[in-house]
Protein backbone atom coordinates (compact mmCIF):
# COMPACT_ATOMS: atom_id res chain seq x y z
CA UNK A 1 0.00 0.00 0.00
CA UNK A 2 1.36 3.93 -1.09
CA UNK A 3 0.58 4.48 2.82
CA UNK A 4 3.34 1.83 4.18
CA UNK A 5 6.20 3.05 1.63
CA UNK A 6 9.25 3.68 3.00
CA UNK A 7 10.33 7.24 2.88
CA UNK A 8 14.11 8.24 2.46
CA UNK A 9 16.13 7.97 5.23
CA UNK A 10 16.71 11.42 6.76
CA UNK A 11 20.75 12.58 7.05
CA UNK A 12 21.28 15.10 9.53
CA UNK A 13 23.49 17.74 7.74
CA UNK A 14 20.56 17.79 5.11
CA UNK A 15 17.98 18.85 8.34
CA UNK A 16 21.11 21.23 9.17
CA UNK A 17 20.85 22.73 5.82
CA UNK A 18 16.91 22.69 5.46
CA UNK A 19 16.53 24.32 8.85
CA UNK A 20 18.82 26.91 9.03
CA UNK A 21 17.61 28.16 5.15
CA UNK A 22 14.03 27.47 6.45
CA UNK A 23 14.70 29.77 9.27
CA UNK A 24 16.34 32.42 7.91
CA UNK A 25 13.36 32.88 5.22
CA UNK A 26 11.26 33.21 8.44
CA UNK A 27 13.13 36.08 9.97
CA UNK A 28 12.82 38.04 6.22
CA UNK A 29 9.75 37.62 5.89
CA UNK A 30 7.81 37.82 9.41
CA UNK A 31 10.29 40.50 11.01
CA UNK A 32 8.31 43.66 10.71
CA UNK A 33 4.99 42.08 12.04
CA UNK A 34 6.66 40.23 14.80
CA UNK A 35 8.22 43.90 16.06
CA UNK A 36 4.64 45.23 16.36
CA UNK A 37 3.50 42.03 17.73
CA UNK A 38 6.71 42.43 20.30
CA UNK A 39 5.35 46.03 21.46
CA UNK A 40 2.07 45.62 21.76
CA UNK A 41 2.52 42.56 24.45
CA UNK A 42 5.14 44.10 26.48
CA UNK A 43 2.97 47.85 26.25
CA UNK A 44 0.70 48.08 29.50
CA UNK A 45 -3.28 49.01 29.73
CA UNK A 46 -1.98 52.26 29.36
CA UNK A 47 0.37 52.21 27.06
CA UNK A 48 1.61 54.33 23.77
CA UNK A 49 0.22 52.27 21.38
CA UNK A 50 -4.00 51.66 20.55
CA UNK A 51 -3.63 48.89 18.48
CA UNK A 52 -1.17 47.27 15.84
CA UNK A 53 -1.66 50.46 12.87
CA UNK A 54 -1.35 52.79 15.40
CA UNK A 55 2.18 50.99 16.63
CA UNK A 56 2.98 50.23 12.66
CA UNK A 57 2.32 53.83 12.46
CA UNK A 58 4.27 55.15 15.17
CA UNK A 59 6.94 52.86 14.04
CA UNK A 60 7.81 53.97 11.29
CA UNK A 61 7.12 57.51 11.67
CA UNK A 62 9.89 57.58 14.77
CA UNK A 63 11.97 54.99 13.50
CA UNK A 64 11.72 54.85 9.64
CA UNK A 65 11.00 51.79 7.93
CA UNK A 66 14.03 50.14 9.29
CA UNK A 67 12.37 50.12 13.04
CA UNK A 68 10.03 47.53 11.95
CA UNK A 69 13.60 45.23 11.57
CA UNK A 70 15.01 45.98 14.77
CA UNK A 71 16.30 42.91 16.74
CA UNK A 72 16.89 40.98 13.82
CA UNK A 73 20.14 40.72 13.84
CA UNK A 74 19.48 38.27 16.86
CA UNK A 75 17.39 35.63 15.19
CA UNK A 76 18.98 36.06 12.02
CA UNK A 77 22.33 35.20 13.49
CA UNK A 78 20.72 32.64 15.34
CA UNK A 79 18.30 31.22 13.42
CA UNK A 80 20.78 28.80 11.70
CA UNK A 81 21.20 26.70 15.53
CA UNK A 82 17.53 27.37 16.76
CA UNK A 83 16.22 25.57 13.36
CA UNK A 84 18.62 23.18 12.64
CA UNK A 85 18.09 22.11 15.93
CA UNK A 86 14.42 22.20 15.87
CA UNK A 87 14.12 19.98 12.72
CA UNK A 88 16.56 17.80 13.79
CA UNK A 89 15.16 17.08 17.09
CA UNK A 90 11.65 16.95 15.53
CA UNK A 91 13.29 14.06 13.04
CA UNK A 92 14.32 12.55 16.04
CA UNK A 93 11.54 12.05 17.96
CA UNK A 94 9.24 10.74 15.00
CA UNK A 95 11.96 8.21 14.21
CA UNK A 96 11.44 6.97 18.01
CA UNK A 97 7.99 6.72 17.40
CA UNK A 98 7.93 4.58 13.94
CA UNK A 99 6.15 1.56 14.29
CA UNK A 100 9.18 0.15 11.72
CA UNK A 101 11.92 2.42 9.72
CA UNK A 102 10.21 4.98 7.85
CA UNK A 103 6.66 3.83 8.97
CA UNK A 104 3.66 6.09 9.11
CA UNK A 105 2.80 8.18 12.72
CA UNK A 106 -0.58 9.78 13.45
CA UNK A 107 -1.38 13.30 13.75
CA UNK A 108 -1.29 12.49 17.48
CA UNK A 109 2.31 11.31 16.96
CA UNK A 110 3.27 14.19 15.24
CA UNK A 111 2.56 16.50 17.95
CA UNK A 112 3.80 14.16 20.22
CA UNK A 113 7.08 14.99 18.05
CA UNK A 114 6.49 18.42 18.18
CA UNK A 115 6.16 19.09 21.56
CA UNK A 116 9.55 16.96 22.10
CA UNK A 117 11.17 19.56 19.37
CA UNK A 118 10.56 22.31 21.37
CA UNK A 119 11.22 21.39 24.62
CA UNK A 120 14.70 20.89 23.18
CA UNK A 121 14.37 23.98 20.90
CA UNK A 122 14.11 26.04 23.90
CA UNK A 123 17.63 26.25 25.33
CA UNK A 124 18.34 28.10 22.22
CA UNK A 125 15.25 30.14 21.66
CA UNK A 126 15.22 31.36 24.97
CA UNK A 127 18.20 33.63 24.74
CA UNK A 128 18.10 34.21 21.09
CA UNK A 129 14.59 35.82 21.58
CA UNK A 130 15.60 37.57 25.13
CA UNK A 131 17.84 39.24 22.77
CA UNK A 132 15.24 40.24 20.00
CA UNK A 133 12.93 41.29 22.65
CA UNK A 134 14.86 43.75 24.38
CA UNK A 135 15.93 45.16 20.68
CA UNK A 136 12.23 45.67 19.59
CA UNK A 137 10.92 47.58 23.33
CA UNK A 138 13.91 49.79 22.63
CA UNK A 139 11.39 52.32 20.74
CA UNK A 140 12.79 55.68 19.24
CA UNK A 141 16.36 56.93 19.93
CA UNK A 142 18.53 59.21 22.40
CA UNK A 143 18.18 57.83 26.06
CA UNK A 144 15.59 55.05 25.35
CA UNK A 145 18.01 53.38 23.61
CA UNK A 146 20.21 51.38 26.49
CA UNK A 147 21.71 48.40 23.97
CA UNK A 148 23.77 49.57 20.60
CA UNK A 149 22.86 45.92 19.48
CA UNK A 150 22.39 42.14 20.59
CA UNK A 151 25.99 41.82 21.74
CA UNK A 152 26.13 44.34 23.67
CA UNK A 153 22.71 43.92 25.09
CA UNK A 154 24.15 39.50 26.35
CA UNK A 155 27.27 41.44 27.54
CA UNK A 156 25.36 43.93 29.64
CA UNK A 157 22.62 41.17 30.62
CA UNK A 158 25.27 38.77 31.53
CA UNK A 159 27.61 41.23 33.72
CA UNK A 160 24.45 42.09 35.70
CA UNK A 161 22.49 39.49 36.20
CA UNK A 162 24.96 36.44 35.35
CA UNK A 163 23.52 33.81 32.60
CA UNK A 164 20.84 32.43 34.36
CA UNK A 165 19.08 34.97 35.18
CA UNK A 166 20.66 37.58 32.49
CA UNK A 167 21.08 35.60 29.05
CA UNK A 168 18.74 32.47 30.30
CA UNK A 169 15.86 35.00 31.49
CA UNK A 170 12.63 33.29 30.46
CA UNK A 171 13.53 29.75 29.82
CA UNK A 172 10.98 27.66 31.64
CA UNK A 173 7.80 30.21 30.24
CA UNK A 174 9.96 29.63 26.85
CA UNK A 175 9.66 25.78 27.25
CA UNK A 176 5.95 25.52 28.40
CA UNK A 177 5.25 28.11 25.62
CA UNK A 178 6.98 25.34 23.23
CA UNK A 179 5.47 22.29 24.05
CA UNK A 180 1.51 23.18 22.97
CA UNK A 181 3.27 25.09 20.31
CA UNK A 182 5.09 22.92 18.53
CA UNK A 183 2.65 20.08 18.59
CA UNK A 184 -0.07 22.29 16.79
CA UNK A 185 2.87 23.97 14.62
CA UNK A 186 3.64 20.19 13.42
CA UNK A 187 0.39 18.45 13.79
CA UNK A 188 -1.08 21.73 11.91
CA UNK A 189 1.42 21.23 8.83
CA UNK A 190 1.24 17.75 8.59
CA UNK A 191 -2.31 17.17 8.81
CA UNK A 192 -2.79 19.69 5.46
CA UNK A 193 -0.12 18.37 3.82
CA UNK A 194 -2.12 15.25 4.02
CA UNK A 195 -5.30 16.55 3.20
CA UNK A 196 -4.00 17.75 0.05
CA UNK A 197 -2.47 14.72 -0.56
CA UNK A 198 -4.44 13.05 -3.49
CA UNK A 199 -6.31 9.64 -2.34
CA UNK A 200 -4.00 6.68 -2.44
CA UNK A 201 -0.43 8.52 -2.02
CA UNK A 202 1.40 9.71 1.47
CA UNK A 203 2.59 13.13 1.90
CA UNK A 204 5.93 11.11 2.58
CA UNK A 205 6.57 9.79 -1.12
CA UNK A 206 4.05 12.63 -2.89
CA UNK A 207 5.85 15.60 -4.17
CA UNK A 208 3.34 18.50 -3.39
CA UNK A 209 3.75 21.40 -5.62
CA UNK A 210 4.56 25.06 -4.02
CA UNK A 211 1.14 25.89 -3.22
CA UNK A 212 0.45 23.11 -1.42
CA UNK A 213 3.78 23.09 0.80
CA UNK A 214 2.95 27.39 1.44
CA UNK A 215 -0.90 25.93 2.55
CA UNK A 216 0.31 23.34 4.89
CA UNK A 217 3.25 25.86 6.41
CA UNK A 218 0.69 28.46 6.88
CA UNK A 219 -0.98 26.03 8.45
CA UNK A 220 1.44 25.16 11.03
CA UNK A 221 2.36 29.07 12.09
CA UNK A 222 -1.42 29.60 12.58
CA UNK A 223 -1.94 26.10 14.27
CA UNK A 224 1.00 27.56 16.75
CA UNK A 225 -0.20 30.97 17.62
CA UNK A 226 -3.75 29.30 18.62
CA UNK A 227 -2.38 26.46 20.70
CA UNK A 228 0.06 29.09 22.86
CA UNK A 229 -0.68 32.81 22.02
CA UNK A 230 -1.31 34.01 25.49
CA UNK A 231 2.02 32.15 26.96
CA UNK A 232 3.94 33.92 24.19
CA UNK A 233 2.55 36.81 26.09
CA UNK A 234 3.59 36.53 29.20
CA UNK A 235 7.17 35.64 28.18
CA UNK A 236 7.26 38.63 26.09
CA UNK A 237 6.35 40.23 29.66
CA UNK A 238 8.62 38.39 31.41
CA UNK A 239 11.95 38.66 29.78
CA UNK A 240 11.16 42.28 29.09
CA UNK A 241 11.10 43.00 32.94
CA UNK A 242 14.59 45.47 34.07
CA UNK A 243 14.78 42.98 36.70
CA UNK A 244 15.18 38.74 37.05
CA UNK A 245 11.38 37.86 38.22
CA UNK A 246 11.41 36.18 41.53
CA UNK A 247 10.36 32.81 42.99
CA UNK A 248 9.35 29.65 42.23
CA UNK A 249 6.24 30.62 40.72
CA UNK A 250 7.28 34.18 38.76
CA UNK A 251 4.88 32.25 35.76
CA UNK A 252 1.44 31.97 37.50
CA UNK A 253 2.67 35.81 39.52
CA UNK A 254 3.10 37.42 35.89
CA UNK A 255 -0.36 35.56 34.51
CA UNK A 256 -2.00 36.92 37.77
CA UNK A 257 -0.56 40.26 37.11
CA UNK A 258 -2.23 40.27 33.59
CA UNK A 259 -5.40 39.39 34.42
CA UNK A 260 -5.83 41.68 36.88
CA UNK A 261 -5.08 44.75 34.17
CA UNK A 262 -8.79 43.65 32.14
CA UNK A 263 -9.17 39.53 32.56
CA UNK A 264 -8.09 37.37 29.63
CA UNK A 265 -7.85 40.53 26.95
CA UNK A 266 -4.80 41.56 27.74
CA UNK A 267 -3.21 37.96 27.50
CA UNK A 268 -4.22 38.46 23.78
CA UNK A 269 -2.62 41.18 22.98
CA UNK A 270 -0.52 41.65 19.53
CA UNK A 271 -2.63 38.67 18.49
CA UNK A 272 -3.62 39.83 14.93
CA UNK A 273 -0.38 40.76 13.41
CA UNK A 274 0.74 37.48 14.67
CA UNK A 275 -1.55 35.39 12.72
CA UNK A 276 -1.01 37.61 9.76
CA UNK A 277 2.68 37.13 10.28
CA UNK A 278 2.22 33.49 10.60
CA UNK A 279 0.46 32.76 7.26
CA UNK A 280 3.81 34.37 5.39
CA UNK A 281 6.11 33.43 8.06
CA UNK A 282 5.16 29.33 8.22
CA UNK A 283 4.82 29.15 4.56
CA UNK A 284 7.87 30.39 3.65
CA UNK A 285 9.57 28.53 6.64
CA UNK A 286 8.26 24.72 5.76
CA UNK A 287 7.95 25.54 1.50
CA UNK A 288 12.01 26.44 2.12
CA UNK A 289 12.78 23.56 4.42
CA UNK A 290 10.85 21.29 2.15
CA UNK A 291 12.25 22.41 -1.50
CA UNK A 292 15.98 22.12 0.24
CA UNK A 293 15.47 18.83 1.51
CA UNK A 294 13.82 17.04 -1.75
CA UNK A 295 17.00 19.26 -3.28
CA UNK A 296 19.66 17.28 -1.33
CA UNK A 297 18.02 14.40 -1.36
CA UNK A 298 18.86 14.14 -4.87
CA UNK A 299 22.56 14.51 -4.71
Amino acid sequence: MAAELKQKEIVPWHDFVAGSLGGMAQVTVGQPMDTIKTRLQIEGPNGRFVGPMDCFRKTIKNEGFLGLYKGMASPLVGVAAVNALLFAAYSNFKKIQEPYPGGPLTLTQIGIAGSGAGIVNAVLASPVELLKIKMQAQYGAGSSVHYSGPVDCARQLIKQHGIRHGLMRGYWITVIREIPGYAGFYAGFEGMKRYLTPAGETPATYPLGLLSLMASGASGGVSYWFACYPLDMLKSMIQNQSNPPKGAFYIVDAAKQVYREGGIKPFFRGFSPTIIRAVPAAAATFTTYELVMRALSEL
